[in-house]
């Protein structure tokens, strides 16, 4: 399958605040808000589209991709840049995790080359966790937020 990145727009960032997922993914369902909606368009967030043009995810870089509740721990010492993701609800389960994933790091990659990628995880989420470590990313800190735990991942360059 053949994705296209495009920046995130707010018609596009509306769709995106308004996915629900089931239990225990609710945990990354959000509240559409202008608040909202000007942090998907004011910073590095990108939609990936299918190959007729249907919005399948979107992903951000840099410092949006944090949790702040990693910070005392450490996480986010290390020089890398930060990614995070988020697959249409319609399209998770299917056997399209790895396609879509290898689409954003391919991008992330040609934009920031030489630098190691590292994304945050909560520690529930099995599902992506495997998804990334097929794609490649180790296991590195752990820290708990006020909502649950996390653990950060890394995928060395190769550069």
């Amino acid at each position: 399958m053949q994705f296209t990145i495009k920046n995130m727009t707010e018609k596009y960032a509306i769709e995106v605040l308004c996915w629900k997922y089931e239990r225990p993914y609710n945990f990354y369902n959000q509240v559409l808000t202008s608040h909202a909606i000007m942090e998907l368009t004011g910073k590095k967030y990108y939609t990936v589209f299918d190959r007729y043009d249907v919005l399948v995810g979107f992903f951000c870089v840099g410092a949006p991709a944090q949790v702040p509740a990693g910070y005392p721990y450490g996480a986010y010492k290390e020089d890398c840049v930060d990614i995070g993701l988020g697959m249409k609800p319609a399209f998770t389960g299917r056997g399209l995790g790895l396609l879509f994933f290898s689409a954003i790091l391919d991008f992330v990659s040609e934009s920031h080359v030489g630098l190691d990628i590292r994304l945050t995880v909560a520690t529930f989420n099995k599902r992506a966790i495997r998804l990334y470590e097929k794609a490649g990313f180790v296991q590195q800190a752990k820290f708990q937020s006020e909502q649950t735990e996390f653990i950060t991942m890394l995928k060395r360059s190769h550069c």
